[in-house]
Order: C-alpha cells, then structure tokens, then sequence
C-alpha cells in the first residue's frame, strides 16, 4: 500500500495551472474544531493526544471527487487540496463525450450544476434548456457530456456542485451555493479534467487512484460504443498510463460492470469496488437480510472482493452506542472488504446530519459525533477507507490510530 510523508507534484503538462510543490501534508484547523465539540472521553482523549504529530498520506483518507466541501468538485485544484490533507486516493468519477472520450464529471447529465454551460453558447446542446422557476415549479434544465465534444468539454468552466431551484434568471440557477460550502475558490477559473490527465495529476501527487464509471445517461450503445466497451475503455487508459492493477481501485453502482473486469480484466477485477444503492429497492433494510437483492456470501461467489455501501448502512444504535449492522456483520463474514462513503457532506450536524446520518441521527446533535462515527466505522465495522468531502478529517483520525 502506498503512504508517503511527502508528496512531489511535478510538472504536468495536461493541467499546466498546478505545476508546484507540494512538501508537505497538513490538517488545518478542521479536525481541531470537531474534536473540541465531542464528548468528554477516551475517543476524545486520544484524539486530542496526536495534536501535535506529523501528518502523513494515508490510504485510509480517500479524496471524494477531491475535497469538493469547498473546491470545485473533479478540478485539479480540489484534487491537489485533497492530496494536501493526506488523501492517499483520489476519485474520477468517468463518464464520456460525444466523440466518446473519457472525462471527470459525477454524472453524465451534470453539466448544469457543475459548470458554466447555461452562460455560454453550449446552452444550445441542452437536451432540457433552462426553465424559470414559476409558481410551485422549480427552475430546471439538463446538460450532458454526451452532447459536447471533448474541445467544446475543455472550454467550460467548473463550479461548485449546485443550483438554486428559485432562480428565474441563468445566473441565480447557477449561483446556488450551500451556505456551509463556499464559493471562494470558484471566483477564478479552475481544471477541468479528462480521466487521463487525472491518472496523470493523481500519480504526479504520490495517490493511489478509484475512478467510478457513471451510469450512461444515454441509451447503449451510443454511437457504436457499448458498455462493456465504456468499460474497457476505463481500464485500457491505466494500461496505457502503466499504472499498475494492485494501485487501481474500480467502481460501479452497476454490478454486471463489476463482473465485467472481474471474468475480462482479471487483476483490475480484483480490487474492483460494488457501489452499493440498494436502498433504492422498496422495503430494503440494512438490518434485515431477507430484503437484499444478493447476500454477502453470495456477492463473494460472484467474485466480489470490495462493496462500498453508504456510511449509514453499516451501522445502527444500540441505545446510545454506535454498533454494526446486519450488513456488516455479514460482509465480514463473507470475507468482503468494506469502503464507505461520504464523511463530511451533509453540513453541521446539529440537526441529525440527514441522509447520511439516518441511522444514527438520534444521537447526532453536534459536529463532535463525527468523530464517534468514523471511529465506528473503523474500529467496529472494519471498513478499509472513508471516502471524505474535506479529506483531512478522515486522515487526522487515521494518522492518530495508526491506519495506513
């Protein structure tokens, strides 16, 4: 496993704009502010006790589409942030273009949350134009990397991931920033990334690398291009950089893409990650295992190494304790190896944390329970890495406890 004290980010001519040094990992005060508001007790204690160590990458600390809690979301500038505190993986999120070239975006039809499209004139490749908020209806629209060429993909400019369903102009779509994120370093323009020259910046910052491969908005195939091809495409581009198999973590929310590497791209298979949404199925419960499309012994025999369920899907309350699900449970047993995401994307926790908290939300009241949860996480559940939106809380923990 990689783990490297210092990070050497050397000249990379695809993103030109980012050519530094990066010396040195450092936590700011982030994870400082969180312990200061946990509970009295051994946890804390402990945490508080690595205040004054070393930080270190860990591949415990894995970047979430970078640090997008306050960067731009799949910009070499949220990348490099995430690789500053200690991410030791750094996510692609894959989709493609109209001429079928590979690029960092969270899903093929985000164009118009993510990026400037709607004020420029790519507004016209549209498949749903912008609409005005109107009475009960939302402002909407819809904009796709499949509908752009990569040349016409390079010209846009990111954002933060949002949209203001009130707006009744362009402008006041695009500029519906959370209050808990920020714009500030959105003012200037950043990175955008095809997958390729991400494999290159996250190899150049000393990161090991877990691309997902977005479900087509279009119909497959597109152009000629089927989905074992989009596949395929995605592992030939780590061939073609050299970068090993053992280095590449693979996902998909779709399973027949993960049995895809596994019988076509044997040693990328290996490590390649179930993205689990069974919450989707109606009457699906994380504690109950007659409601699961596919038992954890089950995915094992399929060739499963890794599942990746949402953070509140692997645990539940006994009383006021933080303990493992059924799931859980049952995916240790199975011998699968567990990933989870999102630490550190639902805002102040003050109100129960929402989606990602669901399952604990009785006793999150406070920032200070996110530190009892990804110790949950760790210690009792076992998982392997947290995927974070603000990459150095998870590593401060990880450091402190001696995960690599």
């Amino acid at each position: 496993m990689l783990r490297l004290s210092t990070i050497a980010l050397l000249t990379v001519s695809a993103v030109p704009a980012v050519a530094e040094t990066v010396s040195r990992v450092e936590y700011g005060p982030r994870p400082y502010y969180l312990i200061d508001r946990m509970a009295d007790g051994a946890l804390k204690d402990k945490l508080q006790s690595c205040a004054g160590q070393e930080a270190s990458q860990s591949m415990f600390s894995i970047g979430h589409r970078g640090a997008p809690m306050q960067f731009p979301e799949h910009t070499a500038e949220s990348n490099i942030a995430a690789a500053r505190m200690g991410a030791g993986i750094l996510e692609c999120d894959v989709t493609f273009t109209e001429d079928l070239e590979l690029v960092c975006r969270h899903a093929q039809n985000d164009l118009h949350t993510t990026t400037n499209i709607l004020a420029t004139p790519l507004a016209d490749t549209c498949v749903q134009p912008f609409s005005a908020a109107d009475g009960d209806t939302n402002a909407a629209a819809e904009c796709r990397t499949s509908e752009i060429t990569l040349e016409e993909y390079r010209t846009l400019t990111p954002k933060m991931d949002a949209a203001n369903g009130a707006a009744t102009s362009v402008d006041e779509y695009l500029d519906g920033t959370a209050g808990w994120r920020t714009d500030l370093y959105s003012v200037e323009p950043t990175t955008i990334m095809t997958h390729a020259e991400s494999i290159e910046l996250f190899r150049s910052l000393g990161a090991a690398f877990t691309p997902e491969l977005k479900s087509p908005s279009v119909e497959m195939p597109f152009n000629g291009f089927t989905q074992e091809d989009y596949a395929q495409k995605l592992v030939d581009e780590y061939k073609a950089a050299g970068v090993p198999a053992s280095d590449v973590w693979l996902q998909s929310f779709n399973l027949e893409d993960v049995l895809y590497w596994i019988e076509a791209e044997p040693e990328f298979g290996a490590q390649a990650v179930y993205l689990m949404d069974e919450y989707d199925i109606e009457g699906y419960s994380p504690m109950d295992a007659s409601t699961w499309p596919n038992s954890m012994a089950e995915l094992k025999e399929m060739g499963v190494n890794y599942i990746a369920p949402p953070t509140w899907m692997l645990v539940t309350l006994d009383g006021e304790e933080i303990v493992p699900s059924t799931l859980a449970l049952e995916a240790k047993e199975a011998g699968l190896e567990i990933i989870t995401w999102t630490i550190e994307r639902s805002g102040p926790l003050v109100n129960g944390g929402g989606w990602y908290y669901q399952s604990i939300g009785d006793i999150t009241d406070n920032d200070g329970v996110m530190y009892e949860y990804i110790d949950a996480l760790a210690q009792d559940v076992g998982v392997a890495g947290i995927f974070s939106d603000w990459p150095a809380t998870v590593t401060y923990y990880a450091n402190c406890m001696g995960l690599e």
